[in-house]
């Protein structure tokens, strides 16, 4: 089987209704995130890499068919439209390394409706994980004030593929390094890391232990000096380094208690030892928040390093995000579910100094000093730009980290930035609903129905202003978008799946 079959059972239902209906013109679905989770000022997109190989790759087999036959408890017969099914699409992205706000389309996918719908769970699911994991390990550097920060969190990440992307995302945000060596041998990061509790208990002592470790591996080392207790393995550390000549480089671990006063006596321990080049290494259960704290406590620790509760987000594990129909055959349509409505149309997101974002739709003019993030990186199933190096994400990440506000910046109550929506945006919006809603009253008013099954998917009820803005072609994350103007505010509102 392919990764055609990761997907969930009901986008294989709906493309075999839309085959058969013969709905297979051109559907824009947009994938943004309704809000921010607790605590977080901004986002950095991710995810968009992984998609695009999927995409470029996608092909439905006879396996496949195969295996969806099987969840259905159908013939594969009744499969065979899907068979050899690529995705030939367009996709328009923000670039991986680029800080989002809720509300603003991360991609916008335009093809075939039921190659659009089948993506839809793979391209959620990646783009979901790497956006949630990328923002967190931001907020870690932030946190540690110019301090390294190294990756510790494979052995506990949700599968490997997990901790490879954890890895690889703490880089694109400043990390310093990471344990996993698949990953810092792919992504050029370097591999750092010490030695486990379980070698200090293999030796007859401690000191033995050490001395060992040392002989073995020639250059700086990093000892573990928690495994008994803490002071005194410091000390013996400290031995250790002045008798091998180990000093400059070298780094003792801390990895339980309460890390801010065994730093503090760590660091006098080895500063009455001659050992002022000697750093200290905090890790275990750190993320964020404690980083925060040990850094504003004034604690002389030199590197942090982070593992579960940073490979997982363990305080906001997942993103409140969607993949939303915005247009099709050329129609803007929408979702008017009580505080779950979407905005219509293909868009554009200007970004504005001070992160004055402005929600567009796709082909208007920037508003002033705006520029926009969306860039075509997919035609016809196939890249139209080259994938970018880990450094050109790093630069990227770290020019648009510059102009974000302090306010957003901040680990405790941070304050995000809000996207507005364009007044050309918010027309739209308010044309299509009282498209939609005028249906309504029609269909209830005429009891026989409005549809038959073979109807003309034109739509006669689509305005000549929603018929010309389909065709400058509008890009689309959901709003809630009640009014007209710049000034409107722009969230996402859209039901979640199932």
């Amino acid at each position: 089987m392919s990764d055609a079959t990761t997907t969930d059972l009901y986008e294989v239902t709906m493309a075999m209704s839309y085959l058969k209906e013969g709905l297979t013109g051109p559907a824009t679905f947009s994938l943004f995130v309704r809000d921010m989770p607790p605590d977080r000022g901004f986002l950095v997109a991710a995810g968009l890499e992984s998609s695009l190989d999927f995409l470029s790759g996608y092909r439905i087999t006879s396996e496949d068919i195969d295996a969806f036959a099987s969840a259905l408890h159908r013939p594969p017969r009744d499969l065979a439209p899907l068979l050899g099914m690529r995705f030939t699409g367009q996709v328009r992205a923000v670039p991986e390394g680029r800080i989002v706000l809720a509300g603003e389309p991360l991609l916008e996918v335009t093809a075939p409706l039921p190659q659009a719908q089948l993506v839809e769970t793979f391209v959620l699911n990646q783009v979901n994980h790497q956006t949630t994991i990328a923002s967190k390990a931001a907020r870690c550097v932030l946190a540690a004030a110019g301090r390294p920060v190294v990756d510790f969190s494979l052995r506990r990440t949700h599968g490997p593929e997990a901790g490879f992307q954890a890895a690889r995302l703490s880089g694109m945000v400043g990390f310093a390094g990471t344990s996993n060596v698949a990953a810092a041998t792919a992504e050029g990061l370097p591999a750092v890391g010490t030695m486990a509790h379980s070698y200090i208990e293999a030796f007859g002592t401690e000191e033995d232990a050490f001395r060992a470790f040392a002989r073995s591996h020639p250059g700086p080392v990093t000892l573990l000096v928690d495994t008994y207790d803490t002071e005194e393995g410091v000390r013996v550390a400290a031995r250790v380094f002045r008798d091998l000549d180990r000093g400059p480089g070298s780094a003792v671990r801390l990895d339980s208690g309460d890390l801010g006063a065994l730093a503090v006596r760590a660091r006098a321990v080895l500063d009455a030892a001659g050992l002022p080049d000697v750093r200290v290494v905090a890790s275990g259960g750190l993320d964020e928040y404690s980083v925060h704290e040990l850094v504003g406590s004034g604690a002389p620790i030199d590197v942090y390093a982070v593992g579960t509760r940073v490979g997982v987000s363990a305080d906001a594990p997942f993103l409140d995000s969607a993949y939303k129909l915005v247009e099709y055959g050329g129609r803007p349509v929408m979702k008017l579910s009580s505080a779950k409505a979407t905005s219509p149309g293909q868009k554009q997101v200007f970004r504005r100094p001070g992160y004055g974002d402005v929600i567009g739709v796709r082909d208007e003019q920037p508003p002033g000093q705006g520029v926009p993030l969306l860039v075509t990186v997919m035609e016809r199933g196939r890249r139209t730009v080259e994938r970018p190096t880990p450094e050109e994400s790093r630069e990227r990440y770290a020019a648009d980290l510059a102009g974000l506000p302090p306010e957003a910046r901040r680990i405790r109550a941070p304050v995000a930035p809000r996207a507005v929506a364009s007044g050309q945006l918010a027309s739209l919006t308010e044309q299509v609903r009282h498209r939609i809603e005028d249906q309504v009253l029609a269909s209830a008013a005429d009891p026989r129905g409005m549809s038959s099954t073979h109807q003309d998917h034109s739509d006669p009820y689509l305005t000549e202003e929603e018929r010309d803005g389909a065709h400058r072609g509008m890009e689309g994350p959901p709003l809630s978008l009640r009014g007209r103007g710049n000034d409107q505010g722009a969230r996402g509102t859209e039901h979640r799946n199932h």
